[in-house]
């Protein structure tokens, strides 16, 4: 059971809003904050579970960062309506004494970063994560690392909006390893901060991208998308600019990226993308949960392939945060790189050892975590 259930309406559209706070820990909370329209409690509150989890599987008892509880909100609007802004604003208003003092967040789908600060000065706090500075050893030197962690960017993209793609990939990558498949290729959906950055470190090792998907269609090529140019030149939503595809690269409707042929699937976008509706079209023979909860436990039951669960692939996206915050690593790309990779790998190549499925062992690791360190701080 949760540890706290919000829903809120907004007066001057109706759209809904929720929070969910499944665990605190040393009473503060993490989790993300996405916009959509059908957005759901049971969803948020599925997305919380897995933000315990998500924390605890990262816990290293020599480490500065203790993993937080989990939690997350989620807004039932479409974030391309021109009053997105203004329904974001009066939701993170009447969220203020939560955000003060028990949940910290930042984006999620359908919400960047740079829009959810903006909202949160407006209404006057200090920071998203505020909750966490009384958690810091010295709270000057920390925001500092993070801010300077956020003015760095890679190849003409924000370090901010890589990490937690660079985790995936790295997820990817060692499970690529754990299948023996060679010369394999790798189909996107969703090219936002995910999506992109999975599809750039996938390509930079080597593993063809033959298809991407965002919100106007598919883009596939059997020989490989050129994904560096295609990153570089994506809307703030995610969106391909369809100028930039070779005359080679073809262009196919939205509803037919399970048709595009790969041996891994990144679903990188929406909640349930695979379902029992289209789950025998899957072909990949690996799934990486890029996205939050893409497979529902309908769709994972009909699928052959193995499948990296979202609460091990995705994690880093976090973690990066909270690593950077307290010190375990410098404010640099090279850093959050060399830590997101050999966490990563670690992680990965434990739940894909373990006898029991990667999900089922994750939610153990997970719980073992979380049982450690209670102990620690009821000692």
């Amino acid at each position: 059971m949760s540890f706290l259930q919000i829903t809120w309406t907004d007066p001057a559209t109706l759209a809904r809003g929720y929070l969910v706070i499944d665990r605190l820990v040393r009473g503060v909370s993490s989790g993300g904050l996405r916009m959509r329209a059908g957005c759901t409690l049971d969803e948020v509150r599925g997305l919380a579970e897995g933000m315990t989890a998500k924390e605890a599987l990262n816990y290293d008892p020599d480490a500065r960062y203790v993993p937080l509880g989990g939690a997350k909100g989620g807004i039932d609007f479409d974030p391309y309506d021109p009053r997105a802004k203004d329904v974001l604003t009066a939701y993170l208003y009447a969220m203020s004494p939560y955000i003060e003092r028990f949940w910290t967040m930042g984006e999620d789908l359908g919400l960047r970063q740079s829009t959810i600060d903006e909202a949160i000065a407006k209404i006057g706090l200090q920071s998203s994560i505020q909750a966490v500075y009384p958690l810091l050893d010295d709270e000057r030197k920390a925001r500092q690392r993070l801010a300077d962690a956020f003015e760095v960017t890679v190849d003409g993209v924000s370090l901010d909006e890589l990490a937690g793609g660079y985790g995936v990939a790295e997820a990817a990558l060692t499970g690529i390893q754990h299948l023996h498949l060679h010369n394999p290729t790798a189909f996107v959906q969703g090219f936002g901060s995910m999506g992109g950055a999975t599809a750039r470190y996938l390509a930079q090792a080597g593993v063809k991208v033959v298809g991407l998907a965002d919100v106007h269609g598919v883009v596939a090529n059997p020989a490989g998308l050129d994904v560096e140019t295609l990153l570089l030149s994506r809307d703030a939503h995610g969106a391909i600019d369809r100028t930039r595809l070779r005359a080679e690269d073809r262009e196919l409707d939205g509803d037919r990226w399970l048709d595009v042929e790969a041996d891994v699937l990144v679903p990188a976008a929406t909640s349930y993308a695979i379902n029992e509706h289209n789950a025998t079209r899957v072909n990949a023979e690996l799934i990486v949960e890029a996205a939050n909860m893409p497979v529902t436990p309908e769709a994972e039951a009909m699928i052959d392939a193995l499948i990296i669960p979202d609460v091990v692939a995705n994690s880093a996206t976090n973690s990066w945060w909270w690593w950077t915050l307290f010190g375990d690593i410098d404010a640099t790309a090279e850093s959050a790189f060399e830590k997101i990779g050999t966490t990563m790998r670690r992680l990965v190549t434990k739940v894909l050892d373990d006898p029991e499925s990667p999900r089922a062992a994750a939610r153990r690791l997970a719980a073992d975590a979380l049982d450690e360190i209670e102990q620690r701080f009821r000692s």
